[in-house]
């Protein structure tokens, strides 16, 4: 499948290194690709058949698109990419995260709405799935490395594309994929994040996830 991952940063290196070393086609989105060649060399030359391109022509390139920029920027970004969207599978794995008042950061938007609706509403041709959002960079890639079974989520209002983004999530390891339903229930895993957060300080590591007991 040609997958086009948009941000350069460890959640976008991290998903693309893994669907790579699955056999996608994986193309990386980014500003400024020659800077961005630059900055993260060492990862292009470990993963020499990913690509680079900017936001636009990556996404252009890719039958599926994933978000994984800043979750401040990630509206900015998808206008960018605005031509490359229509009808395509959008898994947006962004958080609304405010970090401009220090550590711990809030949400920038939450119980009315969520960024994954904002998302949906600009670009109303591409089929939005909210997931991954809710654990570490390594643990969206690698799930088997807790050692037992977690849970992770969809959100979305396209089944179809929910089917798409479990397979890949099957694909890397995920074991129990819980549809939550329509894209409104992205706001439960991403105000999940301010707990989310207060954990990672109390256990001196991100390296944790749910599992739904039932």
């Amino acid at each position: 499948m040609k997958i086009a991952v948009l941000g350069t940063g460890m959640v976008g290196q991290a998903l693309a290194a893994r669907l790579d070393e699955l056999g996608h086609d994986v193309i990386v989105g980014t500003r400024d690709p020659e800077a961005a060649r630059t900055r993260d060399e060492s990862f292009f030359a470990a993963h020499p058949g990913v690509g680079l391109a900017s936001f636009a022509d990556a996404a252009l390139a890719a039958e599926v698109v994933l978000n994984a920029t800043n979750g401040a920027a990630s509206l900015a970004v998808l206008d960018a990419a605005r031509d490359g969207l229509g009808g395509k599978v959008l898994v947006d794995v962004a958080n609304p995260l405010d970090v401009s008042a220090g550590m711990p950061p809030t949400l920038t938007v939450k119980d009315t709405d969520s960024l994954g609706e904002q998302i949906q509403r600009a670009h109303p041709d591409a089929r939005v799935v909210k997931s991954l959002n809710t654990l570490t960079a390594g643990l969206m890639t690698h799930p088997g490395a807790l050692g037992r079974d977690s849970s992770v989520f969809v959100s979305g209002d396209d089944a179809q594309a929910k089917e798409v983004v479990s397979g890949l999530l099957r694909e890397f390891g995920h074991t129990d994929v819980i549809d939550l339903g329509d894209i409104t229930t992205a706001r439960g895993t991403e105000m999940w994040l301010p707990l989310w957060l207060r954990l990672w300080g109390a256990l001196g590591t991100p390296e944790f996830n749910l599992h739904i007991v039932r």
